[in-house]
């Protein structure tokens, strides 16, 4: 049986709890789905939560404390402690919290070299690294290192494509694209380049969503899916 090849462009930054959530049960519904007759085509494409950091970074905790109050941003990390790990993650608030474009930029230059199975492996490499290993994810020698990891280049190539502005117009294109398209929070995951799914959502959502697309080719595949211009998605 000839397989259906389904696109999916998540839009998502590392900074974003939900969007390591999101990820990781994305890739648990892709897996639940290994005997329908689809394959797909994962993208990781970037958004920046927050643009006004300074370069160095701030404390984490105390930066989410401040902007949200202390009493709910406890509230709130309770509740990203109990999903994280249903979704096998280890969240921890301490560390940095900074600007990622550079791990966007590194992400589109995996893209470039090794398609989807190699953005793949950076992506969970870097959300693990901010998210549980409290590293600074800004920071050029912390970026090669992750490139080794992935297997996607040595640690000398990858400090030195750091230090140039390759892949940054791309990158910047990207997140003003999404702005421009109406997204304004993350994860954004577009299905084919018809249908959006705001938010971090369940594996059972995506198998639902995925089994209709197994079964028809024209139709939305849930009330999960809202109708997106293909053009978004470009």
């Amino acid at each position: 049986m000839d397989k259906r090849s389904v696109k999916l462009v998540v839009i998502s930054d590392f900074t974003c709890p939900w969007c390591f959530i999101g990820h990781q049960e994305l890739l648990k519904a892709i897996a639940q789905c290994a005997n329908l007759p689809v394959v797909f085509d994962l993208e990781y494409r970037p958004f920046v939560l927050h643009q006004t950091l300074p370069t160095d970074g701030l404390d984490k905790d105390e930066w989410h404390a401040k902007r949200f109050g202390r009493e709910k941003w406890q509230q709130a990390k309770q509740i990203v402690l109990a999903k994280g790990e249903e979704a096998n993650i280890q969240f921890s608030f301490g560390g940095p919290i900074c600007v990622t474009l550079q791990a966007h930029r590194l992400m589109a230059k995996a893209y470039d070299i090794g398609g989807s199975s190699q953005q793949l492996k950076l992506t969970t490499l870097i959300f693990r690294a901010y998210c549980e290993e409290e590293q600074d994810i800004s920071r050029d020698d912390v970026l090669a290192d992750l490139a080794v990891q992935a297997e996607m280049m040595s640690k000398e190539k990858a400090l030195a494509f750091l230090a140039t502005d390759e892949c940054l117009a791309k990158t910047q294109h990207q997140i003003a694209e999404a702005r421009s398209k109406g997204v304004t929070g993350v994860p954004f995951t577009i299905i084919d380049g018809k249908w959006a799914v705001s938010g971090g959502q369940t594996a059972p959502v995506f198998v639902k969503i995925f089994s209709k697309l197994a079964q028809c080719s024209d139709s939305p595949p849930s009330q999960a899916g809202t109708p997106l211009p293909v053009a978004a998605a470009a």
